[in-house]
């Protein structure tokens, strides 16, 4: 089965705008001095530089070994996908992005988009994180839907070859022995289901990325704009664990999409170069950039909505509800349990992290 290329190209249109709503000044607002600057004792420019340039490496070097380790681990045999442990390590990183969407996402975006440096109407007087989240999810099932439709149709799957119609270019066919239709018709309902499962492996892998390549984008930005060091320190080992165990959810996806390797590589790098290209724009931005500024505060707070709704809808969705309503699963109550106790444990441990970042 052949897939059409990955094209980078949304992802940098995203930098583009993103960096242009970031730069143009916004319209004359009547927010406050203060929510324009950065103040307290934690604020040095000085020492939050280095502070950056460690989460830089850091955290690529991190988001590559997440990524990859599931790529590069399919030759052991305890790890293969068809094995229990791939499944369980995969619910736990699972956890680990649906903490992300409701512990971390969701949460800084109904700060920003609450904070008193923004006008009261219309910023307080409607739910925009909530609106924006749902209607993200909304439009991630749609596109998950219709990608799936578009990649069924161009690969044919479903379709079933003339020769298996029991019809001929002259009217029907003679019908060959019971127990030969029923073979072969069991064999291409088979081989028709492990065609389908490929195709959404691949919208998953696709649709995933993108949403982690947003929520990257944006958390690299705010790390980057900030001087806050007692903020940086606490992000930094916070981003750590969220990008690898974050890479290792979609490296799995990843694997059993079935990429050739070209593909799996351009998707890896996206992957673990998004959060530093973010944190490296951010200090490019950082004289004209401040976090608590109403355009800021608006651009990545809804930026921040929508991102947290289609994580949440992906990791119930497409992951844990895929997988723990698939037959492997269904199968043993037992693999259920241990699959329940590394998501809790996942989602547990990232929601830990809300505390200090």
């Amino acid at each position: 089965m052949s897939a059409s290329p990955f094209k980078p190209t949304p992802i940098l249109l995203l930098l583009l705008l993103l960096t242009f709503s970031l730069v143009v000044p916004p319209a004359l607002s009547v927010a406050p001095e203060e929510c324009t600057e950065e103040s307290g004792d934690c604020v040095n420019k000085a020492k939050a530089l280095p502070l950056k340039i460690i989460a830089i490496f850091s955290i690529l070097i991190t988001s590559v070994i997440g990524v990859c380790s599931p790529l590069l681990t399919r030759s052991i045999p305890a790890l293969h996908p068809d094995r229990d442990l791939f499944s369980i390590v995969k619910c736990f990183a699972a956890g680990i992005i649906l903490a992300t969407g409701f512990m971390h996402v969701l949460p800084d975006s109904f700060d920003m988009l609450s904070s008193q440096c923004l006008e009261e109407n219309p910023w307080h007087k409607f739910p925009f994180t909530g609106f924006v989240a749902m209607l993200s999810a909304l439009v991630t099932l749609m596109v998950d839907s219709m990608s799936t439709s578009v990649y069924s149709q161009r690969n044919n799957v479903g379709a079933i070859p003339d020769s298996e119609s029991g019809k001929g270019r002259d009217g029907d066919r003679e019908m060959v022995t019971v127990t030969a239709a029923h073979s072969q018709s069991h064999g291409h309902h088979h081989g028709e289901a492990a065609s389908s499962q490929l195709v959404r492996y691949r919208v998953v892998a696709m649709v995933l990325e993108l949403g982690i390549v947003v929520h990257s984008v944006v958390i690299g930005l705010g790390m980057g704009a900030s001087s806050n060091v007692c903020t940086i320190r606490g992000l930094v080992a916070a981003l750590c664990f969220h990008q690898m165990f974050e890479g290792m959810g979609l490296g799995g996806c990843i694997l059993q999409a079935e990429y050739k390797w070209p593909k799996k590589l351009v998707l890896a790098f996206f992957f673990a170069v998004t959060t530093p290209l973010g944190i490296a724009l951010g200090i490019a931005l950082s004289s004209s950039y401040r976090e608590n500024s109403p355009h800021a505060l608006i651009t990545v707070g809804l930026l921040n909505a929508s991102s947290a709704g289609l994580l949440i809808y992906m990791a119930l969705v497409d992951l844990l509800a895929a997988d723990f309503m698939g037959p492997k699963m269904q199968r043993s109550i037992k693999l259920q349990v241990k699959a329940y106790a590394a998501v809790f444990l996942g989602a547990g441990g990232m929601s830990l992290l809300a505390k200090w970042a």
